[in-house]
């Protein structure tokens, strides 16, 4: 108790003590399987990836929640790992809203007990995860680029940038169950796709799924510019040692030839080289392509937290003691201005040859 009655003990500080002591109750890792429209997001199944790992780790199954959705739906994330998808099928959560999809993701957890819950961080998650959070009076670590489980409590690692991105911070919930956590969409690789996987799926009734406010109707927005780098198997990005606009028409000139598109890191779109629908990073947008080429970027933590779980990553840059070299499966040492010309020019010899050799 404090002495000057700046904190007071009240039945809210009685139940968290309760729930401490009832941790070994939560077991089993859950994921939020967000959908639209009847369709499951992609980010979901990079969720049922990683929550299979920390799941096998700490012996428990893996469990998956489906708000608004159908059975094939729920049949298709067993094949992508979950043991068990607990099923919420009402009318009333074929729309995504705040207040139904929290009441009854709520209800989910506090009927199954899961130690971790897993969501995206995604304009749905973002929304009202903490509000599930507030109601759960658990904590959460939002837009996480790496979770782990730690050895010896086994509790869960949440790391995510902090700072601005200058470092990278180690978040963990010692006292409190769930563990929750949003992941950034495309960070995480998706688990093994098994056809044949079986599992069981559960029909969750929800609670009277009412709200205070109806949606009418989802908009989506639309760019004047459409660059969709999510779906690009090949990124050709510059950094600020490109120089320019100019060295930008060399690096279209290269993705071209390469069949891919043009990213860029912050730098570049601040000094208003390329427009801000190209950024790749912590402010940007979250990319895993086949191939990565990283020209004249240094690698900076907030850079790398977007592109960091490429396949492939190239580096070129003139200064070998550059960060991005650390991550790279191939570098490149030297001056992007004579490497990249070079390069287009044997691409496009191997590809004229290869089209005569088919005459």
């Amino acid at each position: 108790v404090c002495p000057e009655g700046a904190i007071i003990e009240t039945e809210t500080g009685i139940r968290n003590t309760e729930q401490r002591q009832k941790i070994t109750d939560y077991k089993d890792v859950l994921v939020f399987a967000e959908q639209r429209e009847g369709k499951v997001a992609s980010v979901s199944y990079e969720l049922l990836g990683i929550g299979r790992k920390l799941s096998n780790e700490i012996g428990t199954q893996l469990l998956a929640v489906l708000l608004g959705a159908g059975e094939s739906e729920a049949q298709e994330l067993i094949r992508w790992g979950a043991d068990k998808v607990l099923l919420c099928s009402d009318s009333g959560l074929e729309k995504f809203n705040d207040d139904t999809y929290s009441g009854a993701l709520a209800q989910v957890i506090n009927e199954y007990k899961p130690s971790i819950v897993l969501a995206g961080a995604t304009p749905i998650g973002r929304s009202f995860i903490p509000r599930v959070a507030a109601k759960l009076r658990t904590g959460l670590t939002a837009d996480c680029t790496s979770l782990e489980i730690d050895k010896e409590t086994k509790n869960l690692l949440q790391i995510r940038p902090a700072f601005g991105g200058n470092i990278m911070a180690t978040i963990f919930c010692p006292d409190y169950r769930p563990q929750m956590a949003t992941v950034r969409p495309r960070v995480m690789k998706r688990g093994e796709y098994d056809e044949n996987r079986r599992g069981e799926i559960v029909h969750v009734k929800v609670e009277n799924p009412v709200s205070r406010t109806k949606v009418l109707e989802f908009v989506k927005e639309v760019s004047g510019i459409s660059v969709n780098l999510h779906e690009a198997d090949i990124i050709v990005a510059g950094g600020r040692g490109i120089g320019g606009e100019k060295g930008y028409k060399m690096l279209e000139e290269f993705a071209e030839a390469l069949g891919g598109s043009v990213g860029a890191s912050r730098a570049a779109v601040d000094e208003g080289w390329i427009p801000y629908s190209h950024q790749v990073g912590q402010t940007g947008k979250t990319v895993n392509p086949k191939v990565y080429i990283a020209c004249g970027i240094s690698g900076a933590v907030q850079h790398l937290v977007g592109m960091q779980s490429s396949d492939i990553i190239i580096a070129i840059n003139k200064n070998p003691e550059a960060p991005i070299f650390n991550i790279a499966t191939y570098g490149i040492v030297g001056d992007l201005f004579e490497i990249i010309p070079l390069l287009i020019k044997k691409i496009k010899e191997t590809r004229r040859n290869g089209e005569a050799g088919k005459r």
